[in-house]
Protein backbone atom coordinates (compact mmCIF):
# COMPACT_ATOMS: atom_id res chain seq x y z
CA UNK A 1 0.00 0.00 0.00
CA UNK A 2 1.14 3.89 -0.49
CA UNK A 3 1.14 6.19 1.77
CA UNK A 4 -2.32 7.61 2.79
CA UNK A 5 -3.48 11.10 1.70
CA UNK A 6 -6.14 13.20 3.40
CA UNK A 7 -9.31 11.83 2.80
CA UNK A 8 -11.51 15.26 2.53
CA UNK A 9 -14.90 15.69 0.63
CA UNK A 10 -13.39 17.18 -3.06
CA UNK A 11 -11.45 15.31 -5.56
CA UNK A 12 -10.94 12.22 -3.94
CA UNK A 13 -14.42 12.25 -2.66
CA UNK A 14 -15.42 12.13 -6.73
CA UNK A 15 -16.77 9.37 -7.99
CA UNK A 16 -15.23 9.59 -11.35
CA UNK A 17 -12.09 9.84 -9.36
CA UNK A 18 -12.67 7.01 -7.75
CA UNK A 19 -13.75 4.60 -10.21
CA UNK A 20 -10.42 5.97 -12.55
CA UNK A 21 -7.24 3.28 -12.66
CA UNK A 22 -4.75 5.63 -12.63
CA UNK A 23 -1.58 4.29 -15.11
CA UNK A 24 2.14 6.02 -14.34
CA UNK A 25 3.49 5.40 -17.48
CA UNK A 26 7.94 5.89 -18.29
CA UNK A 27 9.36 5.51 -21.19
CA UNK A 28 13.14 5.34 -22.09
CA UNK A 29 14.13 5.67 -25.78
CA UNK A 30 16.49 6.71 -28.48
CA UNK A 31 16.28 9.31 -30.44
CA UNK A 32 17.69 8.34 -33.95
CA UNK A 33 18.17 11.50 -36.07
CA UNK A 34 15.52 11.81 -39.17
CA UNK A 35 12.76 8.94 -37.03
CA UNK A 36 10.85 9.47 -33.96
CA UNK A 37 11.83 8.63 -31.07
CA UNK A 38 11.79 4.95 -30.20
CA UNK A 39 10.91 2.87 -27.36
CA UNK A 40 13.83 0.59 -25.52
CA UNK A 41 12.22 0.50 -21.79
CA UNK A 42 8.84 0.59 -20.93
CA UNK A 43 7.30 0.72 -17.42
CA UNK A 44 4.00 1.24 -15.62
CA UNK A 45 2.57 1.27 -12.18
CA UNK A 46 -1.55 1.31 -11.50
CA UNK A 47 -2.87 2.50 -8.90
CA UNK A 48 -6.67 3.53 -7.53
CA UNK A 49 -7.96 5.55 -4.87
CA UNK A 50 -9.38 3.52 -1.86
CA UNK A 51 -10.20 4.39 2.08
CA UNK A 52 -8.02 7.66 1.92
CA UNK A 53 -5.21 5.88 0.21
CA UNK A 54 -3.50 4.92 -3.15
CA UNK A 55 -3.07 1.06 -3.51
CA UNK A 56 -1.09 -0.32 -6.38
CA UNK A 57 -3.03 -2.39 -8.15
CA UNK A 58 -1.05 -3.52 -11.32
CA UNK A 59 2.70 -2.78 -12.41
CA UNK A 60 5.14 -4.19 -14.99
CA UNK A 61 8.29 -3.16 -17.16
CA UNK A 62 10.15 -4.60 -19.97
CA UNK A 63 13.22 -3.91 -21.93
CA UNK A 64 12.46 -3.50 -25.85
CA UNK A 65 14.59 -4.03 -28.39
CA UNK A 66 14.87 -0.90 -31.09
CA UNK A 67 15.12 -1.35 -34.52
CA UNK A 68 18.44 -1.00 -37.00
CA UNK A 69 18.27 2.45 -37.28
CA UNK A 70 17.95 3.55 -33.66
CA UNK A 71 20.95 2.22 -32.16
CA UNK A 72 21.69 2.69 -28.81
CA UNK A 73 24.37 5.36 -28.30
CA UNK A 74 27.18 5.79 -25.71
CA UNK A 75 25.41 8.89 -24.44
CA UNK A 76 22.26 7.20 -24.18
CA UNK A 77 24.25 4.03 -22.20
CA UNK A 78 25.74 6.94 -20.06
CA UNK A 79 22.60 8.26 -18.58
CA UNK A 80 20.75 4.82 -18.54
CA UNK A 81 23.15 1.90 -18.16
CA UNK A 82 21.57 0.13 -20.77
CA UNK A 83 23.77 -1.15 -23.68
CA UNK A 84 23.09 -2.69 -27.04
CA UNK A 85 24.20 -5.87 -25.80
CA UNK A 86 21.49 -5.55 -23.00
CA UNK A 87 18.63 -5.34 -25.68
CA UNK A 88 19.98 -7.51 -27.95
CA UNK A 89 17.34 -10.01 -26.84
CA UNK A 90 14.77 -8.05 -25.56
CA UNK A 91 11.39 -8.24 -26.98
CA UNK A 92 10.04 -6.44 -30.18
CA UNK A 93 8.06 -3.51 -29.93
CA UNK A 94 5.47 -5.36 -30.91
CA UNK A 95 5.56 -8.16 -28.20
CA UNK A 96 5.84 -5.47 -25.49
CA UNK A 97 4.19 -3.23 -26.11
CA UNK A 98 1.03 -5.57 -27.37
CA UNK A 99 1.62 -7.34 -23.62
CA UNK A 100 0.94 -4.47 -21.51
CA UNK A 101 -2.08 -3.40 -24.18
CA UNK A 102 -3.78 -6.89 -23.45
CA UNK A 103 -4.00 -6.25 -19.91
CA UNK A 104 -6.65 -2.77 -20.19
CA UNK A 105 -10.22 -4.01 -20.23
CA UNK A 106 -12.82 -2.32 -22.48
CA UNK A 107 -15.01 -1.81 -18.74
CA UNK A 108 -12.62 -0.17 -16.66
CA UNK A 109 -11.61 3.64 -17.07
CA UNK A 110 -8.10 4.51 -17.00
CA UNK A 111 -5.98 7.61 -17.36
CA UNK A 112 -2.32 7.16 -18.25
CA UNK A 113 0.02 9.81 -15.76
CA UNK A 114 3.22 10.68 -16.72
CA UNK A 115 5.85 13.69 -16.19
CA UNK A 116 5.99 15.53 -19.35
CA UNK A 117 3.08 13.54 -20.69
CA UNK A 118 3.74 14.98 -24.14
CA UNK A 119 7.04 12.32 -24.72
CA UNK A 120 5.11 9.47 -23.44
CA UNK A 121 1.91 10.79 -25.65
CA UNK A 122 4.53 11.14 -28.49
CA UNK A 123 5.86 7.54 -28.31
CA UNK A 124 2.73 5.61 -27.67
CA UNK A 125 1.20 7.12 -30.54
CA UNK A 126 3.72 6.37 -33.10
CA UNK A 127 3.39 2.96 -31.75
CA UNK A 128 -0.27 2.92 -31.77
CA UNK A 129 -0.16 -0.45 -34.31
CA UNK A 130 1.25 -2.43 -31.14
CA UNK A 131 -1.32 -0.98 -28.73
CA UNK A 132 -4.29 0.20 -29.99
CA UNK A 133 -5.85 0.31 -26.40
CA UNK A 134 -3.15 2.46 -24.80
CA UNK A 135 -3.08 4.44 -27.53
CA UNK A 136 -6.78 5.89 -26.84
CA UNK A 137 -6.26 6.64 -23.54
CA UNK A 138 -5.81 10.41 -21.95
CA UNK A 139 -3.09 11.67 -19.76
CA UNK A 140 -2.44 13.52 -17.14
CA UNK A 141 0.42 15.73 -16.70
CA UNK A 142 2.17 16.45 -13.40
CA UNK A 143 3.59 19.33 -14.93
CA UNK A 144 1.33 21.80 -14.70
CA UNK A 145 -0.28 19.88 -12.19
CA UNK A 146 2.88 21.00 -9.59
CA UNK A 147 2.96 24.17 -11.12
CA UNK A 148 -0.55 25.39 -10.05
CA UNK A 149 -0.04 23.40 -6.59
CA UNK A 150 4.01 24.51 -6.12
CA UNK A 151 3.90 27.72 -7.37
CA UNK A 152 7.42 29.79 -7.59
CA UNK A 153 10.18 26.68 -7.66
CA UNK A 154 12.77 27.65 -10.28
CA UNK A 155 11.67 24.76 -12.65
CA UNK A 156 9.21 21.79 -12.51
CA UNK A 157 11.74 18.74 -13.72
CA UNK A 158 11.48 15.25 -11.77
CA UNK A 159 14.53 15.48 -9.89
CA UNK A 160 13.97 18.94 -8.67
CA UNK A 161 10.01 18.05 -7.32
CA UNK A 162 11.95 14.79 -5.69
CA UNK A 163 13.92 17.31 -3.72
CA UNK A 164 10.98 19.59 -2.98
CA UNK A 165 8.58 16.75 -1.81
CA UNK A 166 12.12 14.91 -0.16
CA UNK A 167 11.55 11.88 -2.12
CA UNK A 168 14.28 9.53 -2.01
CA UNK A 169 16.37 10.10 -5.09
CA UNK A 170 16.57 6.59 -6.76
CA UNK A 171 20.16 4.95 -7.24
CA UNK A 172 19.10 3.77 -11.13
CA UNK A 173 16.81 7.20 -12.02
CA UNK A 174 16.75 7.22 -15.49
CA UNK A 175 15.74 4.01 -16.03
CA UNK A 176 11.91 2.76 -16.57
CA UNK A 177 10.72 1.19 -13.30
CA UNK A 178 12.96 3.67 -10.85
CA UNK A 179 11.43 6.43 -12.80
CA UNK A 180 7.69 5.16 -12.90
CA UNK A 181 8.13 4.49 -8.97
CA UNK A 182 9.00 8.21 -7.98
CA UNK A 183 6.69 9.65 -11.05
CA UNK A 184 4.11 7.98 -8.74
CA UNK A 185 5.10 9.22 -5.91
CA UNK A 186 5.06 12.61 -7.01
CA UNK A 187 1.61 12.29 -8.52
CA UNK A 188 0.03 10.81 -4.87
CA UNK A 189 2.13 14.06 -2.83
CA UNK A 190 -0.30 16.19 -5.89
CA UNK A 191 -3.20 14.66 -5.24
CA UNK A 192 -2.87 15.35 -1.43
CA UNK A 193 -1.87 18.53 -2.23
CA UNK A 194 -5.23 18.95 -4.56
CA UNK A 195 -7.41 17.58 -2.32
CA UNK A 196 -6.68 20.31 -0.34
CA UNK A 197 -7.56 22.93 -3.27
CA UNK A 198 -11.06 24.34 -3.67
CA UNK A 199 -10.16 24.95 -7.82
CA UNK A 200 -9.79 20.83 -8.13
CA UNK A 201 -13.24 19.68 -6.86
CA UNK A 202 -13.59 16.83 -9.32
CA UNK A 203 -11.88 14.90 -11.97
CA UNK A 204 -13.11 17.31 -14.78
CA UNK A 205 -11.40 20.20 -12.65
CA UNK A 206 -8.18 17.87 -12.86
CA UNK A 207 -8.49 16.72 -16.10
CA UNK A 208 -9.26 20.46 -17.60
CA UNK A 209 -5.66 21.70 -15.71
CA UNK A 210 -3.67 18.73 -16.31
CA UNK A 211 -4.90 16.54 -18.64
CA UNK A 212 -3.81 15.81 -22.53
CA UNK A 213 -6.08 14.07 -25.06
CA UNK A 214 -4.80 11.32 -26.89
CA UNK A 215 -3.49 11.70 -30.23
CA UNK A 216 -6.05 9.16 -31.27
CA UNK A 217 -8.98 10.80 -29.72
CA UNK A 218 -8.16 14.08 -31.18
CA UNK A 219 -10.85 14.61 -33.97
CA UNK A 220 -9.01 14.43 -37.68
CA UNK A 221 -8.32 17.92 -38.89
CA UNK A 222 -10.79 18.05 -43.10
CA UNK A 223 -8.24 18.76 -45.62
CA UNK A 224 -8.42 22.97 -46.11
CA UNK A 225 -9.89 22.48 -49.48
CA UNK A 226 -11.61 19.48 -49.67
CA UNK A 227 -15.00 19.90 -51.60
Amino acid sequence: MTKAVNPVSGLTGDPAFLATTFVVIDFEATTPSGYPAQPVEIAVLAARYHEGAFRTVGRGASLIRPPAFAPVTPMFTAQTGLTAHDLADAPTPAQALGALDSRFTPDRRYLLVAQHAATEAGLIHHQREHCPALARIDLLDTIPLAKHLIPGLPNYRLDTLLAHLSIRHPPDRHRAAADVEVTAQVFFHLIAAADRDAQLCDLAALIKLAGRTAKCNQPAQDGLFDL
